[in-house]
């Protein structure tokens, strides 16, 4: 867990406290009026548990304190805005998810990714989004809505149609190279890869093995409006809006694009990338 994440969850655990002790409550006492365990109001007042928009909204008026519930609510987002955990996000299903994104690529005109390890969601074809979210599906516990979920991730990438919006993608070599599918799929994955290497409001830039790299792989993100960060690790997706945060990742996107080759250059490497699969 984030350092970042955990002390905004203990300041909301403070400022759940000091409602309670505000409202004239024990723990015992909030507890028994909510219908909760002793347990759940002491880790929540410790920053041991997250809240949900429930539990705030009853926690305001459980103390005498409905006032502040809006002001809870916007704690917790601003806390969610950085740190959003697999677990509770993957609870409804991989759909949800995919649906998020689609909501955000909406509100964008401008993004900029890096994907290290796979081609990324928005150039994927059905058959290597599958395999991708199957073997992810292996290790989460979550509703295995695969093909549900599949369906989403296609529906998103009707927004490469729109020519008022500008999308600059960058591809370490590797992810040309590792197989989360067979070489069949990945090969017809390649392929349509192949197809967006044009000059317009989609581009593709592909950092070669063998480039001197400005900076190290690192894991993958996007940068969207050059205002909002999605990142994520095996346990957690973050979405950073501080502008430090911003401002890091761009100056890591612009040091990998000074590494990236594009047209025929990035066509060669995908062609490399299918003879090594023997197609």
């Amino acid at each position: 867990m984030s350092t970042d994440f955990q002390q905004a969850r203990l300041s909301l655990g403070v400022r759940l406290r000091e409602l309670r002790v505000e409202g004239g409550s024990t723990g015992r006492q909030l507890a028994d009026r909510l219908g909760w365990t002793q347990s759940k109001v002491s880790k929540l007042e410790n920053g041991k548990q997250t809240p949900t928009l429930a539990d705030l909204a009853a926690w305001a008026e459980g103390t005498g304190h409905p006032e502040a519930t809006a002001e809870l609510i916007g704690r917790l987002r601003g806390l969610e805005t950085q740190y959003r955990s697999w677990r509770r996000q993957l609870a409804g299903g991989y759909r949800a998810v995919q649906e998020a994104h689609r909501v955000q690529a909406r509100k964008t005109q401008t993004r900029k990714s890096f994907d290290p390890a796979l081609i990324p969601g928005l150039l994927q074809t059905a058959d290597y989004a599958r395999d991708v979210l199957t073997r992810y599906a292996a290790i989460h516990t979550a509703p295995r809505d695969i093909e549900a979920a599949v369906q989403a991730r296609m529906g998103r990438q009707d927004i490469l149609s729109d020519q008022t919006r500008s999308f600059r993608f960058l591809l370490w070599e590797g992810a040309l190279r590792a197989r989360p599918c067979p070489p069949a799929v990945l090969s017809a994955q390649l392929d349509r890869l192949a197809a967006r290497l044009g000059s317009g409001h989609v581009r593709v830039g592909i950092i070669p093995f063998e480039a001197d790299m400005n900076v190290p792989a690192g894991v993958g993100f996007s940068i969207h409006d050059d205002e909002l960060v999605i990142t994520e690790a095996w346990h957690a997706e973050m979405w950073l809006d501080d502008p430090e945060d911003v401002a890091l990742h761009l100056r890591a996107w612009e040091a990998l694009e000074r590494n990236a080759v594009t047209g025929p250059d990035a066509h060669r490497l995908i062609i490399r990338a299918k003879r090594a699969l023997g197609a």
